[in-house]
């Protein structure tokens, strides 16, 4: 009863109770980066870290495929998006993705010598669950 009557005051006083867009966002991507890691851990490709975060950017998937190093972009595009997700990855972000890969490879000297690739996997909605394509060697570190 008493949680009945705080829900009431809470809705008078113009309190939301539907989640954050920006939270739901988020949750959305967050299950899109899990599902490209099945997918590409199906693929034989090992995780090295998720959500490598440092102040120039961040990488979602840092994968090992064999003796190449991937560096993975994650990128969910829900329906009738204008474009695609490796559309999405402009030369700005690319940049992004080369600069943090330097870093993860200054912390990381034990694959300074490794091949190193950058993938995208495009996600989006599919009948029953997110479906993703996986785009290998998207883009060169040049292109940045």
């Amino acid at each position: 009863m008493i949680e009945k009557r705080w829900l009431r005051g809470l809705r008078r006083a113009g309190a939301s109770l539907i989640p954050d867009a920006r939270r739901d966002t988020l949750r959305i991507g967050r299950r899109a980066e899990r599902r490209a890691e099945r997918l590409l851990r199906g693929h034989g490709l090992s995780t090295l870290a998720r959500n490598y975060t440092r102040r120039t950017g961040e990488i979602d998937l840092v994968m090992l495929d064999g003796d190449v190093l991937a560096f993975v972009e994650v990128r969910y595009r829900s329906e009738g998006a204008w474009n695609s997700g490796l559309g999405s990855v402009d030369r700005g972000k690319r940049r992004r993705l080369t600069r943090t890969a330097e870093r993860y490879l200054e912390e990381h000297p034990e694959h300074r010598y490794r091949g190193i690739r950058f993938d995208v996997v495009s996600a989006s909605r599919g009948n029953y669950r997110i479906a993703c394509e996986w785009i290998q060697d998207a883009f060169d570190a040049m292109d940045g």
